[in-house]
């Protein structure tokens, strides 16, 4: 069969908790003959099913036309077992820093039960509290609008990209700051919810959750799950984007997951409750016009 290549290479692999892996001669089905090392390298990974890969190094490359052999996917578990709910959002309370240096909530109470009992029958009150505060308080989710002046806000965004969505747990190795493609690549992304689980939410709340080492995904790792159909992105961190000042301000995950249509949930909590596969995502805001962002009561069926 002509039109299909298979890449034959050498590779060396290290990890990120240790140790290496070394193949020689290694063929693999690749898409087209014009793929560079560095897809490759995600590919192999994937194809291998290998978890926290630091780096690959190709060498002694050739393309061939020859058939495709069949890649070898990773099987999804069938989710058996007793339902339960996972609750995967921060509490929202008076006061509460989200980011260091913005506004915190204010909650009070617009109408007291005293005061109420002047309008009801004896016996009867009710209580009707008021919040101010920023729409990125807590866990919340970033729709289009937020970066994208064009893109729609919280009420252009289909539930399908925002309720009941297949979850996927990307469980990041300790230490490890940024989240590659190649960190990505052995998982089968199209069509879930992405959840980053970093560990970095242990510090929420305190100055450590904002220092400059905090995780994030990296332009090439938001490209290749834009690339790859994830339906929704999410990260346990205080950005998907690197806040260091050695990024100089720049959001090219934002930029790239948004531009896609593709909903961003940051400050996750609670994912070390989750299962790597065989749950089901939700965070869903309320239909605010001209919002771009909003808090989220985020959760997982498992």
């Amino acid at each position: 069969m002509t039109g299909q290549h298979r890449a034959q290479f050498d590779a060396e692999i290290t990890f990120a908790n240790g140790g290496g892996l070394r193949t020689d001669g290694f063929r693999l089905d690749i898409p087209g003959p014009d793929i560079d090392d560095d897809e490759l390298a995600a590919l192999l990974v994937r194809h291998l099913g290998l978890l926290m890969v630091d780096t690959v190094r190709i060498s002694n490359k050739t393309i061939i036309e020859e058939p495709h052999k069949g890649g070898r996917g990773v099987a999804a578990p069938d989710g058996g077992g007793a339902r339960r709910l996972v609750e995967l959002s921060h509490v929202v309370t008076d006061g509460m820093v989200t980011l260091p240096g913005w506004p915190a909530p204010r909650i009070t109470e617009w109408l007291t039960r005293e005061a109420s009992r002047a309008n009801y029958a004896p016996g009867t009150d009710f209580q009707v509290g008021r919040i101010d505060m920023i729409a990125n308080t807590g866990t919340y989710l970033d729709a289009p609008a937020h970066r994208y002046a064009d893109g729609v806000d919280l009420t252009g965004i289909p539930l399908d990209r925002l309720a009941d969505l297949p979850g996927l747990l990307v469980r990041v190795p300790a230490g490890t700051r940024a989240v590659d493609r190649l960190l990505l690549a052995p998982y089968d992304v199209a069509g879930r919810a992405v959840l980053l689980h970093t560990g970095w939410s242990a510090h929420f709340g305190t100055d450590r959750y904002a220092a400059p080492d905090a995780p994030h995904l990296t332009a090439d790792g938001a490209q290749a799950l834009v690339e790859a159909g994830a339906t929704l992105v999410g990260i346990d961190s205080i950005n998907i984007d690197d806040m260091s000042p050695a990024a100089r301000g720049e959001r090219p995950a934002h930029s790239a997951l948004l531009a896609a249509g593709i909903p961003i949930v940051e400050h996750l909590t609670g994912l070390d409750a989750l299962p790597p596969e065989g749950f089901r995502f939700t965070a869903a805001p309320p239909r605010v016009a001209g919002m771009g962002t909003f808090p989220v009561r985020a959760f997982a069926v498992v």
